[in-house]
């Protein structure tokens, strides 16, 4: 078949069918070589590209010699910009876009001038997809096949995504594009994420020059632990009213302009990844109260489903057919059932997170608008996907005003989180929303966040628009694709190939597929080219075939977060199945029907498992956070400071102090007219310890999960002078070693706290209860001041320094140490739980 286009320089087809920028089929030059404005493409085989040979003439005398500078390399001429948005725990159901009563005009603007996706998926968790959308390649095979935090010494967990799979940003940069990534960085090893680096696994080591934005799986957008590269920044610090999803909106509006301003025709690739609707549902006020004012919830979530539903099928983003799949009674309540406490309680949560997804979508609109009127929309390719996962179910059935709690183990109940009513997506809570309403916002499907086996877990709506390009207004593509195909589409669009060595290491084959076709109108209905995807995630497993859907059944709600953990999970679950090219909403399970289709794609997603290092099934969640990890400070008993002021050490390098004995020793000057500020801390607001100076005297503060402060304090101020502070905790559990036996006995379990001031006990407190498996993952280890949120509202507010000095800090940890009879007494335990779940 002929293709329209024409020719460039170098005999290079500019244009092909319809709606794809050229393929680098020859070298592109423009102006001489050797000249200084002289520009090449390349072939993009090889990254970096080989440098070429010098062409000029070099003599004795400059006089007699000639100059020669090697081409800028640019991409090839046609090649869009490129803004790759996605936001963040966000269901099928939950914009207007895709039938929510939310409004996300952002997503509507890309949608009416470009294509909506209804069978697009992620891999139902935050890294994997993410690992996958920058990657091209399934998750497991970039080592992401669980969240960065609970990375486990395997080669698709451990969260490292290796020289073999370079990034799309290190693809596009190399071809000539600017790169930057704005927002949530959870790709990033939880242990290479102080200042010690490494930093091959922070954006800018990945291809991408310029990020502004945390590194983890959420953060508060009051108080980040935000960066600048991997520059730690603090530029909420007397600005109140100061929020992150307008900051990095401002920032990549600057970005853009300022790229703009240096050379307007210098291409960018800006992936763009807000927080939001991740918990914590941080709202400014303003949209709090706009969403509230339209009272889109009074009538519950049963009934949400239902206007959901029936917008759905007015929109055309789901077929006639389809059937609303039924509440699951065994689960969760009936909004009906519910007194009117609750209903006030859950209201409140849906209007917050409502406001948060219309205030993301809300800036996002604001960089968008950015690129129109630095006049480049026309040839920007706009990707917008709507969530990394479904809706998150990880907020419990009653939802929680600390995300912290849940992770913990601890569900409020309804009473209690009346108290922060007035408070909910202020600094003052880290908010999720009751799971009633998660399952809502997967309309018309079932399961949620975590779940990859149903689509409520894994199906995002997604937008694409190319003015220049896309003529298709408005139209909707039924095709099934998947995260790891948004790579190769751009790299079908910019007209570059994907690279077969990066840096001298080969690289791996992408393992999507380009969505392209699906641009051209004629291509509207034509099969996917995306044949077949496994699902796993924490165990559970999944298979798509064309048109066949094999799905595993959870046997863990995705809200029970704490808890033995399945240990056979390549047995242990039952399978349903689904004729997904007419069932769309996974509602008629057709396995018992079918027992040699279920066979047959149980062995293809087992045989998809060994080709993509998915193996060893883990189906563990949140006591995988505590599995030993690599970490830059080494596996160390006593942790020595020097004293000087350190701020931003995470989790995973600072000394953990958690479920175990240990003792921290400071020894200060006080200088003439007494101190106060902070000596050392972990933790803020939702829970954690500090030990400082308040109003001149010691203190030593537990916070327990933002639950209750216990405090060891001493008499009298500090004299000028040198002083030794210590405080020593007594542990009283066999800590995190009963977790090996599949076992939580040994965790959260009580202690005696004694404090002493230069040798005399001034407090000795028992603890009932501890934090039994993490501290807020925003928050870092500070010394010297604090940085985020304080652990006490009352005594201070950050940073509080320090006035004196510190001549040395020290940790001693004191690990438990299991006896051969714990040992026993745990194995026989496992073996009879072991034995109860067999019958």
């Amino acid at each position: 078949m002929k293709l329209p286009g024409h020719v460039l320089q170098g005999g290079v087809l500019a244009a092909v069918v319809m709606s794809l920028a050229p393929f680098a089929l020859a070298q592109q030059v423009t102006g001489i070589i050797g000249s200084p404005d002289a520009t090449t493409t390349i072939s993009g085989k090889q990254l970096p590209p080989p440098a070429p040979a010098f062409g000029g003439v070099v003599k004795d005398n400059a006089a007699q010699s000639k100059a020669w500078w090697s081409p800028r390399v640019v991409p090839p001429k046609g090649a869009p910009n490129v803004l790759l948005i996605m936001t963040d725990d966000c269901g099928f159901g939950a914009p207007s876009t895709f039938g929510g009563v939310i409004p996300t005009p952002a997503l509507d603007r890309v949608a009416n001038s470009g294509l909506r996706y209804i069978n697009f998926h992620s891999t139902s968790l935050c890294s994997p997809t993410r690992a996958a959308l920058i990657t091209g390649r399934n998750h497991h095979s970039v080592g992401f096949g669980v969240v960065s935090e609970a990375a486990t010494g395997f080669p698709g967990y451990n969260s490292y995504i290796g020289k073999d799979n370079a990034t799309i940003g290190r693809i596009l940069l190399d071809n000539g594009y600017r790169t930057s990534w704005f927002g949530k960085d959870h790709n990033t090893p939880s242990w290479t994420a102080s200042q010690a680096g490494p930093f091959d696994q922070w954006p800018s080591g990945m291809g991408f020059e310029y990020f502004y934005g945390f590194v983890g799986g959420d953060s508060s957008q009051w108080e980040p632990n935000l960066f600048r590269n991997t520059t730690a920044i603090y530029p909420y610090i007397g600005h109140p009213g100061w929020n992150l999803t307008t900051a990095m909106a401002d920032d990549a509006v600057h970005w853009l302009n300022q790229l703009n301003d240096i050379n307007p025709q210098m291409p960018f690739f800006l992936h763009y990844v807000p927080g939001g609707t991740h918990s914590p549902h941080h709202a400014a006020p303003e949209w709090i109260k706009k969403i509230s004012d339209m009272h889109l919830f009074d009538e519950g979530w049963n009934k949400l489903r239902e206007t959901i539903f029936a917008n759905q099928k007015k929109l055309g983003v789901i077929p006639q057919e389809t059937k609303l799949t039924p509440w699951p009674n065994d689960l969760l309540k009936q909004w009906d059932s519910l007194s009117p406490e609750e209903k006030k309680l859950f209201i409140r949560q849906a209007d917050v997170y409502a406001a948060y997804l219309a205030y993301t979508d809300h800036e996002i609109g604001r960089v968008i608008q950015a690129v129109e009127d630095m006049g480049k929309l026309d040839n920007t390719l706009i990707i917008y996907i709507s969530g990394d996962n479904g809706s998150s179910a990880e907020g419990s059935p009653n939802g929680t005003p600390s995300e912290v709690l849940q992770f913990n183990g601890i569900e409020l109940p309804v009473a209690e989180q009346m108290k922060f009513y007035d408070a909910w997506g202020s600094q003052s809570t880290y908010n999720h929303m009751a799971v009633g309403w998660t399952w809502a916002f997967d309309t018309p499907f079932r399961w949620t966040k975590q779940i990859p086996s149903y689509f409520g877990g894994t199906r995002q709506g997604m937008c694409i628009s190319w003015p220049s390009h896309i003529k298709d207004l408005g139209g909707i593509r039924a095709q099934f694709h998947h995260v790891v195909d948004i790579v190769p589409t751009l790299l079908e669009v910019c007209g570059i190939r994907a690279p077969e060595e990066v840096d001298g290491v080969k690289q791996k084959p992408i393992e999507g597929v380009s969505m392209a076709y699906t641009f051209d109108p004629a291509n509207a209905t034509a099969s996917s080219k995306h044949t077949t995807q496994y699902f796993e995630m924490m165990g559970v497993q999944g298979l798509y075939h064309e048109g066949w859907m094999l799905s595993a059944v959870p046997i863990r709600p995705p809200w029970e977060l704490l808890g033995a953990a399945v240990q056979n999970p390549a047995s242990a679950f039952k399978f349903e199945l689904f004729d997904v090219e007419h069932d769309w909403s996974q509602f008629t399970n057709v396995a018992d029907a079918r027992p040699d289709k279920v066979r047959e794609m149980h062995q293809m997603m087992f045989d998809e498992f060994k080709k993509y290092q998915v193996f060893p099934l883990d189906a563990s969640v949140a006591t995988r956070m505590v599995t030993p990890r690599p970490s830059v400070s080494g596996d160390r008993d006593v942790y020595t400071f020097s004293g000087m002021p350190v701020t931003g050490i995470p989790r995973g390098t600072a000394p953990s102090v958690l479920n175990t004995s240990y003792t921290i020793t400071a020894e200060i000057d006080i200088p003439q007219g007494g101190a106060e500020g902070m000596i050392v801390t972990d933790g803020g607001r939702f829970g954690g310890y500090g030990l400082y100076l308040h109003k001149g005297k010691p203190v030593f503060l537990w916070n327990l999960l933002d639950l209750k402060r216990i405090r060891w304090e001493a008499p009298e101020k500090l004299a000028p002078g040198k002083h030794t502070l210590e405080y020593d905790f007594k542990y009283d559990g066999l800590g995190f070693a009963t977790l090996a036996f599949n076992n939580i006995s040994g965790i959260g379990r009580s202690g005696t706290g004694t404090f002493k001031v230069d040798g005399k006990v001034v407090s000795t407190q028992k603890l009932e209860k501890t934090v039994p498996l993490t501290l807020p993952w925003d928050e870092t280890f500070d010394i010297g001041s604090d940085t985020g949120t304080p652990v006490s509202d009352e005594d201070y507010q950050v940073p509080f320094p320090f006035s004196g000095k510190i001549n040395k800090l020290t940790f001693a940890i004191d690990r438990p140490k299991l006896t051969q009879e714990d040992e026993k007494q745990l194995r026989d335990a496992a073996a009879r739980a072991a034995d109860g779940a067999s019958r």
